[in-house]
């Protein structure tokens, strides 16, 4: 059996996917691009397919992950057109490489996130970044399946901190010297890189911390876009890319 590890994004309005729904939008392209699908044994049988910390609904993202199994082997460039062609438009494949690790999820050890904050002075967003830092722990609640429950969102963050330049993130949501270029309104773009740890920490959570510690709360509900998932850099606070490995062992010419 071989087996492909797939990179995909959410755009635009279809960041108001649900993980379900992609689901089974990506079911449709495996039958309409005729992938040569592997299935589970049993009497319900079904493809192999295994999805990898999916961002929240709502939630744009450059850097999702699937893994499918294939019962006859195939190109992966050629498998990532076809599957991407039969996707629609912000639903993308972008990268595929042929699995020669393991431990694939285990690289999946942080996000980096783009928080873009509408009528929010970049100044006024530097100064809460600043304060949410300087705390030792930032209590916030969240509602879950089991209730609320109260947890630090402080600890997961491994960088945080305003980009000013202009950011272009496949969503339409430029913004250049602090202005938002559809408004001419302020606008602060925020760059958080988070770990992923038990109880997981989202950019929602942070957030509900800057409120909590500094009193920033945006007039609008924030962009968030997930640019990347991977390896943690602790040194320079970055994410790194988790397919580098499959790449690196694949063979010369491949």
């Amino acid at each position: 059996m071989q087996r492909i590890r797939l990179r995909y994004t959410k755009r635009g309005r279809l960041r108001f996917t649900s993980h379900r729904d992609f689901q089974r939008a990506f079911e449709r392209a495996l039958r309409r691009s005729s992938v040569p699908m592997a299935y589970s044994a049993g009497f319900t049988p079904h493809p192999k397919v295994s999805y990898a910390n999916a961002a929240p609904t709502g939630v744009a993202s450059e850097a999702e992950y699937l893994e499918i199994g294939l019962a006859a082997h195939r190109d992966p460039e050629l498998l990532r057109k076809q599957l991407d062609e039969s996707l629609p438009p912000g639903l993308d494949i972008t990268e595929a490489v042929e699995v020669r690790t393991a431990n694939f999820v285990e690289r999946l050890e942080a996000s980096e996130w783009q928080l873009r904050l509408a009528g929010v002075e970049p100044a006024e967003a530097a100064a809460a970044v600043a304060t949410f830092l300087a705390a030792e722990t930032v209590e916030v609640q969240r509602m879950t399946k089991n209730g609320l429950r109260t947890f630090d969102a402080r600890g997961a963050v491994a960088a945080f901190e305003v980009d000013s330049t202009q950011v272009g993130n496949g969503n339409d949501t430029g913004t250049e010297s602090g202005s938002d270029v559809r408004t001419a309104t302020p606008c602060a773009i925020l760059r958080l890189v988070v770990r992923h740890a038990t109880p997981a920490v989202r950019p929602d959570d942070v957030l509900s911390g800057l409120r909590a510690t500094a009193d920033l709360a945006p007039p609008v509900p924030a962009e968030v876009t997930r640019l990347a998932q991977g390896p943690l850099d602790e040194e320079s606070g970055t994410v790194t890319d988790p397919l580098a490995l499959d790449r690196a062992a694949a063979p010369a010419g491949q």
